[in-house]
């Protein structure tokens, strides 16, 4: 539900007053980020908190479980050891917030970029391998009911009936779905996940963890999912050549894992979770626009978030192609869409956007706080749609995904990858001209830097 600034000071006013923390000291201050839940930081007497609160309550349906078993599941790491929040208060109805809770705020950072600049990346990479071993030593006994343990067949079938809900028609998720279904490892004795351990989740002052963020996907699982999560390229953010959490190598973040852990880690089931949270997250972003649609938030972030399908295309076609033939792996991708010539006459719907974008730019320094993180948003979203103009990229082909789909066609029908090759690069050239993973894909299929 959106809620006006006074409504919200208001109710915080109530949930603080209610578990005794003192007066409100400063207004709510939204905090930029997080692509699922809100974050605002206040303070109450002279101590910071942040209340983390869902979009609206339609946003919690279909969800394993609420806010209020996640702050539990929190404390009872933080018990353990993990460096977690302390939960302070969790929301009530009569409190008028919706659902969330209150955190004690910790110091530091979640900034990927502030973070992966720190003097002692190696050493915090260690703090992380530590902290997700702690997590994992937690048993079913010690967490509240209702975290789900995890049946590695029934997760696969849910992503892929969330891919026909989103009209079944993007091949390489498809690719990655029949491979997932064919290569799926039979089941081990389940640990507890985070389930969104990853740099943006970590909290980090100078080079020392401070926080594990973001609780609200835990559940039993194999422990190598937790692990391979964090080492996908999109959690490298600017250190593409760091896979591990954009800190380091993925053999010291396992190696340093291993001696906490007391436990030895499987290199192919790591492979097969990196595909399966490939997978994962391009839904998850997918289903970004879904949200937007239905009006359980109607934030701009959730669009432009669901454009970010194609960085994960990408990423899952160059695990995928791997297990290709020599020879398709050998064949030079298809030539990417020319520039259109412009229009000499009336301004181009392309052109028009470019206006749009170009006032966007010279008012930005008239706004602050969400609402400059916003503007930014937004230029992000018409930059994207100016460059489909340009390159007419596209990713949909519902035949070609259900044929993947049936094991009708694969990697070893000659000219798929190439053909996918083709699509993922201009989709993403298109979406997210940045990415890192782009230019590695651009030198390893076209041989250029």
């Amino acid at each position: 539900m959106g809620l006006s600034a006074d409504d919200l000071s208001a109710g915080l006013a109530r949930v603080i007053a209610r578990v005794g923390l003192g007066a409100l000291s400063s207004q709510p201050q939204r905090l930029t980020g997080g692509a699922v839940m809100e974050s605002w930081r206040f303070a109450a007497g002279d101590q910071p908190y942040v209340l983390r609160r869902a979009p609206s309550l339609a946003f919690m349906e279909g969800r394993p479980y609420g806010h209020a078993t996640e702050a539990a599941l929190i404390e009872a790491a933080r018990a353990k050891g993990v460096t977690a929040p302390e939960v302070v208060a969790v929301l009530e109805e009569a409190d008028g917030l919706g659902s969330g809770f209150v955190m004690r705020a910790l110091p530091g950072t979640a900034d990927p970029k502030v973070i992966l600049g720190c003097d002692d990346p190696d050493g915090l990479l260690r703090e992380a391998a530590r902290d997700l071993a702690r997590i994992h030593r937690l048993l079913q006994g010690d967490v509240p009911d209702g975290v789900p343990v995890m049946d590695y067949r029934a997760a696969i079938a849910d992503l892929k009936q969330q891919f026909m809900d989103a009209g079944g028609d993007r091949p390489i998720i498809a690719l990655g779905l029949k491979w997932l279904e064919d290569n799926c490892p039979p089941e081990v004795e389940p640990v507890l996940n985070h389930g969104d351990y990853r740099m943006g989740n970590l909290l980090v002052e100078g080079s020392r963890l401070t926080g594990v963020l973001d609780w609200e996907i835990a559940h039993f699982g194999d422990r190598h999912e937790d692990l391979a999560f964090g080492c996908m390229a999109v959690w490298r953010f600017v250190r593409y050549d760091r896979p591990a959490l954009g800190l380091g190598s993925i053999a010291d973040y396992i190696a340093a894992y291993e001696a906490e852990a007391g436990v030895i880690i499987d290199p192919a089931r790591f492979r097969f979770w990196t595909i399966y949270r490939t997978v994962w997250w391009a839904l998850g972003c997918l289903k970004m626009a879904a949200q937007w649609r239905s009006g359980a938030d109607r934030m701009l972030e959730r669009v432009v978030i669901s454009r970010r399908t194609s960085e994960q295309e990408l990423d899952l076609l160059l695990l995928l192609e791997e297990d290709a033939p020599e020879e398709e792996r050998a064949r030079e991708m298809f030539p990417v869409h020319e520039i259109p010539q412009r229009s000499l006459g009336e301004a181009s719907d392309r052109e028009l956007l470019i206006a749009v974008n170009e006032l966007l730019e010279a008012i930005k320094n008239e706004v602050s706080g969400h609402n400059r993180f916003q503007l930014a948003v937004a230029r992000n979203a018409l930059g994207m749609t100016i460059r489909h103009f340009e390159t007419g990229a596209f990713a949909s082909d519902r035949v070609l995904a259900q044929d993947i789909l049936t094991g009708k066609r694969s990697l070893e029908t000659p000219e798929m990858l190439a053909a996918l090759r083709h699509r993922a690069f201009s989709k993403l050239s298109a979406d997210v001209p940045k990415y890192p993973t782009l230019r590695a894909a651009r030198q390893k299929w076209i041989g250029e830097h």
